[in-house]
């Protein structure tokens, strides 16, 4: 039988079928959200992990030990650098107050003293005239050579540029010129034209009014330098000598520390440690004492007695060239003064002859005072015996002058026996004794305070080291035990 399929009768109604439903729209996928990272950590510094390695190291004996080890090797090692620094500072000082600035100083005043004396000479030559000695001449031409000697010298060893250099410069501009002028008075003087006294006049003014006021200027800074080496090689050396004590201590604690936790007494390293810590202590306390007081006496028993009779020479070579002059001026040079309450008017350079004896007299007073042996003070005994016979003689030749009769004052002042230039010979020859027994006790002093340092510096730092390593052998030596 054939299948029967039955149809679906068509609607019968006109109204069309609705549409098909329109699809809901499908939303976009949303992306997953991105997790913020967590903010990396911040950098630290190698000192603060170096301080938190430290800390942890510190809750363990080795670490502790470790730690220790490295602190007393530093303090060591910090005691001998600073203790070599400050010495060799020390030293060098010394060693500039011995072979420097003392024998610059002597050299500024042996400049001053050789012009100073060559216008003496000059002086003295030009009263004899046509008669006028070989000796004299030569000892105008010894002057001259030496003060050019001198600032040679002083020259080399000026720091350039400096206040001395300034002076010495100076000094070698006036010298020539100073010569020409003394040159020119001897030639007129040979010849009896009376210029010849003004030209001299005109050298010893250059001579007191610029050369010599530039020598003793040089004169006061070298003392002055001399003064500050003085000042660097004495003061105790109180950084290194805390750092020494402060050493001593931080090892005698370790010790300490070793000996309550193992019950041993000694531990070989720490004692060597503190050996030499002590003996670098002991050597720089006592070698800067001994040096001190070597410089301390160098000074008060040598330079303050070298700078009073350098001041007395040179008061005596002034007053010996006013004496001269007063004679060459004859009364052409005058100066108002007041005594006894009125001025007056008296001749310029026996005035201030009179104010240089005084100084003259003061110096060797005091110079006499500081003399503290019998070698010292005998010298200047009798040149304060010779200045007062020279006054007495001075006075006799301005009473010949004043009442004309020129040819006795002369004789009396540059004369032979019986004048004041064999006083004043007297008053030199006796000065010069004085400084060079000074000279000689200066040297002696200041180079004993010296020796007292020398082989401090290398020493102090060859035992730093052998002190700490002893340090640091001494805990390895604990710190084997744990291994």
């Amino acid at each position: 039988m054939g299948e029967v399929r039955h149809v679906a009768n068509p609607p019968t109604t006109s109204t069309a079928p609705p549409p098909p439903p329109t699809p809901a729209p499908v939303p976009a996928p949303t992306a997953a959200p991105v997790p913020t990272p967590a903010p990396a950590p911040a950098r630290r510094t190698a000192f603060a992990e170096g301080l938190d390695k430290a800390r942890a190291a510190a809750t363990t004996e080795p670490g502790r030990l470790r730690i220790i080890g490295a602190l007393l090797a530093l303090l060591v090692v910090a005691f001998g650098a600073v203790t070599a620094w400050q010495t060799a500072d020390r030293a060098a000082a010394a060693d500039d107050v011995l072979h420097k600035s003392q024998p610059l100083s002597t050299a500024a005043a042996d400049i001053y003293r050789s012009l100073a004396d060559a216008n003496t000479a000059a002086s003295s030559g030009f009263l004899a005239g046509g008669q006028e000695t070989a000796e004299s001449r030569q000892r105008y031409e010894e002057d001259i050579d030496r003060a050019a000697e001198y600032l040679v010298t002083a020259a080399n060893n000026a720091d350039p540029g400096s206040p001395s250099s300034e002076a010495i410069t100076r000094l070698n501009k006036l010298l020539p010129e100073y010569k020409g002028l003394v040159e020119r008075a001897r030639t007129y003087n040979r010849q009896g034209f009376p210029v010849g006294g003004a030209y001299l006049r005109y050298a010893n003014e250059k001579m007191q009014k610029e050369m010599l006021p530039a020598a003793e200027d040089l004169y006061k800074k070298e003392n002055q330098r001399l003064e500050d080496d003085y000042a660097d090689a004495t003061p105790y050396p109180w950084a290194a000598i805390a750092l020494g004590v402060l050493a001593l201590a931080g090892l005698a604690w370790a010790q300490h520390r070793n000996y309550r936790r193992t019950n041993r007494v000694l531990n070989h390293g720490l004692v060597a440690a503190t050996a030499t810590a002590t003996v670098v202590l002991l050597w720089l306390v006592i070698g800067h004492s001994v040096a001190r007081a070597g410089l301390n006496d160098s000074y008060e028993h040598g330079v303050r007695s070298l700078n009073v009779l350098h001041d007395a020479r040179i008061a005596s070579l002034k007053a010996r060239g006013n004496e001269n002059l007063t004679l060459v001026a004859r009364g052409a040079e005058t100066t108002k003064v007041t005594a006894d309450g009125k001025e007056v008017t008296v001749d310029k350079y026996d005035h201030e002859f009179t104010s240089e004896m005084a100084t003259l007299g003061k110096g060797l007073a005091q110079a006499a005072k500081l003399a503290d042996d019998k070698a010292g003070e005998q010298p200047v005994t009798s040149a304060e015996s010779n200045m007062a016979e020279w006054k007495k003689r001075h006075t006799a030749a301005r009473g010949q002058d004043d009442n004309g009769n020129y040819e006795q004052a002369l004789a009396l002042v540059i004369g032979g026996k019986g004048a004041t230039g064999e006083c004043f010979d007297s008053v030199e020859t006796n000065l010069e004794n004085a400084l060079a027994h000074e000279q000689t006790e200066f040297r002696q002093a200041a180079g004993d305070g010296l020796d007292a340092m020398t082989g401090l510096t290398v020493g102090a730092a060859v035992l730093a080291v052998l002190g700490a390593a002893g340090a640091v052998l001494g805990i390895g030596r604990r710190l084997s035990e744990y291994r």
